[in-house]
């Protein structure tokens, strides 16, 4: 392998590498923004009384838009406030998909990095800083996430002692049979790990794991029913596994990454096998 020296090139007014050319080496390989397994979905593309949105790419495995505007040279106020506006008028008019706006540019200064941050505690925002290099007469460029998506804590990482609760609390505020359903889902977990034990929480019965919490699954006894709480990255083969079952899908947890399920004690019977995969599936995720 030979060492070989590259060289900087700024794009900002060059006479070639302009814009649309980033635009169009993005829409031949939009993996290169390092957003996952995405495809292109339209580009230039028209908003109502906004202007074009640069790109506009798709989650192939999971239901997420990436709303992308790209900027040549430094980021400024217009390009953060072009990016948001966009991400809202996508937002709004596709509320069935979750939304990311991702600004790239190849310079974003640290002032600009901090406004970015504040807008990032409210929606979900990555900013992609880009350079492109030279080596001989071949161009590369090279995209680096200097902001990702706020990731939110999980539910055990915000438990309090005062919000411990104990069983009589959920008896009290299902029934017995609802909890009881609890009680036989733990022992499909015991199966894999016999430190398991149900953690009763003000909201949710969940796991602990030799007395920590691991709440790869929770319960939510109601009083007619009891909803069943994997966390499992989403994917078409999970939801059709479900579906495929009969069980009753709610919508998926986009913030906690959890399957909702709802469940009656003839379910917990009829499906006890597809259940027992699914545990287990959360239980591998888990660890990793």
């Amino acid at each position: 392998m030979n060492y070989g020296k590259f060289e900087r090139i700024i794009l900002k007014g060059h006479p070639v590498f302009t814009e649309r050319w980033v635009q169009d080496r993005i829409a031949e390989d939009p993996t290169i923004l390092h957003l996952g397994n995405v495809i292109v979905k339209d580009k230039e593309r028209m908003q109502p009384r906004a202007g074009r949105l640069d790109l506009l790419l798709q989650d192939a495995d999971e239901g997420r838009r990436y709303e992308v505007e790209i900027q040549l040279g430094n980021t400024d106020e217009s390009h953060i406030i072009r990016t948001i506006e966009y991400w809202d008028v996508e937002k709004k008019r596709y509320p069935q998909y979750e939304h990311t706006a991702v600004i790239v540019a190849e310079d974003i200064t640290s002032r600009f990095l901090n406004v970015i941050s504040l807008f990032n505690g409210a929606m979900p925002l990555v900013a992609i800083q880009m350079q492109a290099f030279r080596a001989g007469d071949q161009v590369g460029l090279i995209f680096t996430k200097v902001l990702d998506q706020v990731s939110r804590g999980l539910v055990d990482e915000d438990e309090e002692l005062h919000e411990a609760t104990d069983r009589s609390y959920w008896v009290e505020r299902s029934s017995q049979e609802m909890v009881g359903m609890a009680d036989k889902l733990l022992e499909v977990a015991k199966k894999l790990d016999q430190s398991l034990e149900l953690k009763y929480n003000k909201f949710y019965i969940g796991l602990a794991q030799n007395g920590a919490p691991n709440n790869f699954a929770i319960f939510r006894p109601k009083k007619n029913f009891f909803r069943f709480e994997p966390r499992l990255t989403r994917s078409e083969a999970t939801q059709e596994q479900l579906e495929s079952a009969g069980l009753d899908v709610m919508d998926y947890d986009e913030r906690w990454g959890r399957y909702r399920i709802r469940l009656t004690s003839d379910d917990l019977k009829k499906h006890l096998g597809v259940l027992e995969r699914v545990i287990a599936d959360a239980y591998k995720e888990a660890e990793g």
